[in-house]
């Protein structure tokens, strides 16, 4: 009897030892396919495949198109609410009146706002690599205005033609009565719009993560796939990124509203894996859209903003560029088109008309071939992205179809 226990016991533990084995060659065979086709999914690129990847691309927008389509009608109560809204005020508009003044303003104020929610929204929504718009046009603008400000002795510039482009008010400004705060001040509006603007790009992770989270079905994004295994492998984490991750993960977790706050409050290339934390551990979407919204559109819009302002400020400014002129040899070349630019902005400031000379200097120039590249690098991305989530696609509906047969 006491032979035969022990035989039993042996053949339990050989059979849980092989069921151990099969389970780890499962997870294993599962792992390296997955590397397999994300490798197959990352060459599918315009550069290498371009009429794959564009006919791929077309046919990811034919698809997105129908969902949307599709989720339009499910709510088609409130597209046609929406849709009388707009025909009020598309009567409102064009009708003559004394109300005409107060349209105009608030078509302008609108359009201003919607452009800088816009341009935040692209910065931080996922599409592609991410469109840098703080460096390419709130970064810039910032600058401009701290810049004409302390010319100029005055904010009140002359509208129009701002803000599509900044001349002197008549008269002379006192220069000693520009501040941090009266700059700060006049560019509030579009830097709290733009910041807005990436809160409100920070909820498609989250929604996603949380989906997922409540069907239990199996994500198709790759980032809450690599946040999954993350989670499996937190005990065995050993490099500084996958570290941070966790620190970050952590965080939101347990201190909730106060951890997303402080994660959104200070420039973190993390923050994704904030909003599918929050989404896979179902934390309200006010507790994290809230938090988000303060953290980026007040507290770290008032950082990055002071920064620029003093980056940019008059006396800085001088420094810097006298500091260029004293690097032996070079210095005095390299300082020569910067004084040119900066006295070139400065006669802009003061034209009546506000236009811009005739002798476009150079840095100008590079600095707009930067701007279209970095679009047209940020339009080829989308491009690729596309294509390969339609190449995701195609791969999970063979394995579907594989495992019905």
């Amino acid at each position: 009897m006491a032979a035969n226990g022990a035989s039993c016991e042996q053949s339990q533990r050989r059979s849980g030892a092989k069921d151990k084995q099969n389970g780890k060659s499962t997870d294993s065979i599962l792992r390296e396919r997955r590397l397999k086709e994300k490798e197959e999914r990352l060459s599918l690129v315009l550069w290498r495949k371009p009429v794959t990847t564009l006919r791929y691309f077309l046919l990811e927008t034919l698809l997105k198109l129908k969902e949307l389509t599709l989720k339009l009608w499910q709510r088609r109560g409130v597209v046609l609410f929406f849709v009388l809204i707009c025909s009020l005020f598309s009567m409102a508009y064009s009708t003559e009146g004394g109300h005409q003044e107060y349209v105009n303003y608030l078509e302008k104020k609108f359009l201003w706002c919607a452009y800088w929610v816009g341009l935040g929204i692209l910065s931080s929504v996922g599409l592609g690599t991410g469109l840098h718009t703080f460096l390419l046009y709130l970064g810039p603008h910032i600058a401009s205005v701290t810049l004409a400000a302390y010319e100029c002795g005055s904010i009140d510039f002359p509208e129009p033609p701002y803000p599509d482009h900044i001349i002197c008010p008549p008269g002379e400004g006192v220069e000693q009565s520009i501040s941090l705060l009266t700059i700060m001040s006049k560019v509030r509006l579009e830097a709290c719009m733009w910041g807005a603007g990436t809160a409100i790009g920070e909820l498609p992770p989250y929604f996603m993560a949380r989906a997922a989270r409540q069907s239990g079905a199996d994500p198709e994004d790759e980032d809450y796939e690599e946040f999954e295994e993350m989670l499996e492998q937190a005990q065995n984490a050993q490099d500084f990124v996958t570290r941070a991750k966790l620190g970050v993960q952590h965080m939101v977790q347990k201190v909730g509203f106060f951890g997303i706050l402080a994660c959104a409050s200070i420039p973190n290339p993390l923050f994704d894996l904030a909003g599918i934390t929050c989404g896979h551990f179902l934390v309200p979407f006010w507790t994290f859209f809230g938090a988000t919204l303060i953290g980026k559109a007040i507290i770290k819009m008032h950082i990055q903003k002071l920064f620029v302002i003093i980056t940019f400020s008059k006396h800085i400014v001088e420094q810097m560029v006298s500091l260029i002129g004293s690097v032996p040899k070079v210095g005095p070349s390299i300082q020569k088109p910067f004084s040119h630019y900066l006295e070139a902005q400065r006669n802009k400031l003061h034209l009546a008309g506000g236009k811009a000379p005739a002798d476009e200097n150079w840095l100008s120039w590079i600095f707009e071939k930067v701007v279209l590249i970095m679009v047209c690098y940020f339009v080829i991305s989308i491009v690729n992205s596309m294509a390969q989530s339609y190449a995701k696609r195609l791969q999970q509906q063979r394995h579907s179809e594989g495992k019905t047969k």
